[in-house]
């Protein structure tokens, strides 16, 4: 598969037109168009941009010998088959789906603009270190939850939504308690879900 195939069945699996995608990118329908018939190519930007929006990584879409399905996986649950709370029953739904592997949940926190790190700076001084990042997280991400699951010799970060179990392979392991990928800051909880 070329480049532009891949973006856009990429682009049609995260369920976007060519107008959203270019609207999340700040660019024009045309150019996300040009990039899908293999007429232009991304830049740098766009293309880190690309594979957050859409799930993939970079070497999938740059590498022409990569199949999208051992990137991500992507599957639709119902979390009313599961008992206990919401975060309790995306517990269970991770530990049905990797019944071998060793699952940490994740607190994760998206990365602040200069403007948010000093607005930050000055509400921890007033609310007793709450600030904007935390308040940020919590009321952008109610439905999300995240885990690293260690299966064999694979690491992959799942995401667990009210209605889907997103699972990713990382290209490079993370070995401590606090990473980074893309714009997201995660910290690894104390303890394995069961």
């Amino acid at each position: 598969m070329t480049l532009g195939e891949k973006l856009k069945e990429a682009r049609k699996q995260a369920g976007l037109s060519q107008e959203q995608l270019a609207e999340k990118l700040g660019i024009s329908r045309s150019a996300v168009a040009k990039w899908e018939t293999d007429k232009g190519i991304p830049d740098v930007d766009n293309l880190k941009a690309l594979s957050g929006l859409l799930s993939v990584s970079i070497d999938y879409l740059l590498d022409d010998g990569q199949d999208m399905d051992k990137t991500v996986i992507k599957e639709a649950i119902d979390l009313s088959v599961y008992e206990g709370n919401r975060k309790a029953k995306k517990d269970s739904c991770v530990r049905g789906k990797y019944p071998d592997a060793r699952i940490s949940s994740l607190i994760a926190k998206a990365k602040l603009t200069k403007g948010q790190r000093i607005l930050d700076t000055v509400l921890e001084l007033f609310t007793d270190g709450c600030g904007v990042g935390d308040i940020y997280s919590s009321l952008k991400d109610l439905d999300k939850q995240y885990y690293l699951v260690e299966q064999g010799d694979k690491q992959l970060l799942v995401l667990v939504t009210d209605e889907f179990i997103i699972s990713r392979e990382l290209a490079h392991k993370q070995y401590s308690n606090k990473f980074e990928i893309g714009d997201i800051r995660f910290t690894k909880c104390a303890g394995q879900i069961k």
